[in-house]
């Protein structure tokens, strides 16, 4: 099978992706970052009665024609107690901000404009418009107003509306299940007591904070040893458990104990396509089992975590009805770049920006695909097109970022 460009394994991947229709109901503190199932309709009118916009004093605004005009307190209205009397002629009424607008009142003087005498009494300083400082009943929405709609983001500020309208819970699209299986007789926890010739299981943890930002519900199906039972076993775990993608982790290549594709392809996987012409991380494998999308990323860490990073983030922000990320900028090159073989490279560098308003990205030296120290310290990935020519200092370069972007303006 010929190695398939970046784009095209991408691109076939989402196409067969189906979000899924399954609803929940979460209380309003749970529901940050998911996706409104359904349109969200006002149970009350918003605000519910006339009231002040600002602190000051309630009118008639017939009174109130010229500059002088002296009226009498009458009483006072703030929010949560209401004045229950009327504004009869010359009178007037405390009000603070939100507070219920007095019955006969029809505007609100600020109180800095109006000058305090004896007697529970007023002068006018200055004359505002008919209504001004009031908000009206049902202003911001009324009853029976659909505010949100389905397939919204729900954010800071319509969680804010969403309770303001008095929904305590909202019916939301669940999260897609993500199950992970690392395999390798090399494997253990970390934590573990090392025997000879076995090394920490790392990938499944980075991949799953990712799984997660991205939006997925992660299911972590442990460490499947080189058998073939035992891969079996895993997968009808991830079955049970309603997995919508069974990502693998190592196991996917073609050698003598690379078991995770001939055991899934005798379990009745379709075998979409297999190997990326992508560096690191070419032995990608991507495939369907009833209606379980199987990822399979390479085994050595920093591959895993840039295949994560291009396929399985996008495939969960589908499959999550999520915004895709947006990682793609442009910097300089910090340090010359080498000309680039038939596949796309993605080189581990670190950016800043400069003085001058521009980012730098400069690449580390070393970029071997088990170098995880690295990966921890890059800031983003230079991606060098297929058989790109040699690049100096200076030189435009495509990155994506793997950290929130320096502040500042971008060449």
């Amino acid at each position: 099978m010929a190695l398939l460009p970046v784009e095209d394994a991408l691109e076939r991947l989402l196409k067969a992706a189906r979000p899924p229709e399954r609803t929940e109901s979460v209380p309003l503190h749970e529901a940050c970052d998911r996706v409104l199932a359904s349109n969200v309709v006002a149970r009350l009118t918003q605000p519910p009665f006339d009231n002040s916009a600002m602190d000051g004093y309630a009118l008639r605004h017939a009174d109130i024609l010229q500059v002088g005009t002296v009226l009498r307190v009458i009483g006072r209205s703030a929010a949560g107690h209401a004045f229950t009397g009327s504004v009869g002629p010359g009178e007037t009424v405390r009000i603070f901000t939100g507070a219920p607008l007095p019955a006969g009142a029809d505007t609100v003087l600020l109180q800095e404009d109006a000058e305090n005498l004896d007697d529970n009494r007023i002068r006018t300083a200055f004359v505002p418009p008919k209504g001004r400082h009031i908000r009206p009943r049902g202003q911001d929405f009324v009853e029976g107003e659909a505010v949100l709609e389905h397939g919204d983001l729900l954010d800071a500020g319509r969680l804010t509306v969403a309770a303001a309208m008095n929904h305590p819970v909202l019916n939301v699209y669940a999260r897609p299940k993500v199950a992970l299986l690392a395999t390798g007789d090399e494997l253990v926890p970390p934590g573990s007591a090392l025997g000879p010739s076995q090394i920490v299981a790392s990938n499944s943890y980075g991949v799953a904070a990712l799984a997660r930002e991205a939006g997925a519900e992660v299911i972590d199906l442990g460490i499947a040893a080189d058998d073939p039972n035992a891969i079996l076993d895993a997968v009808d775990w991830a079955k049970a458990c309603g997995a919508d993608v069974l990502v693998t982790l190592g196991g996917a290549s073609v050698g003598d104990l690379d078991l995770v594709q001939p055991v899934l392809l005798s379990a009745g996987m379709e075998l979409d396509f297999w190997k990326i012409a992508m560096r690191p991380g070419k032995p990608l494998m991507v495939g369907k089992l009833g209606g379980m999308q199987i990822l399979g990323l390479p085994g050595n860490p920093v591959s895993s975590m840039v295949c994560a990073l291009l396929f399985l983030e996008p495939l969960v922000r589908q499959l999550a009805r999520m915004p895709q990320p947006d990682r793609r900028t442009f910097a300089v090159a910090g340090a010359p770049l080498p000309a680039n073989d038939q596949r796309q490279d993605y080189v581990r560098a670190k950016v800043e920006l400069r003085s001058d308003g521009v980012l730098e990205a400069t690449p580390f030296q070393a970029q071997d695909s088990s170098m995880m120290k690295l990966f921890a310290a890059a800031d983003c990935l230079i991606v060098r097109p297929p058989r790109a020519e040699r690049a100096e200092i200076g030189d435009p370069c495509e990155i994506l970022l793997l950290r929130p972007r320096p502040t500042g303006s971008v060449c």
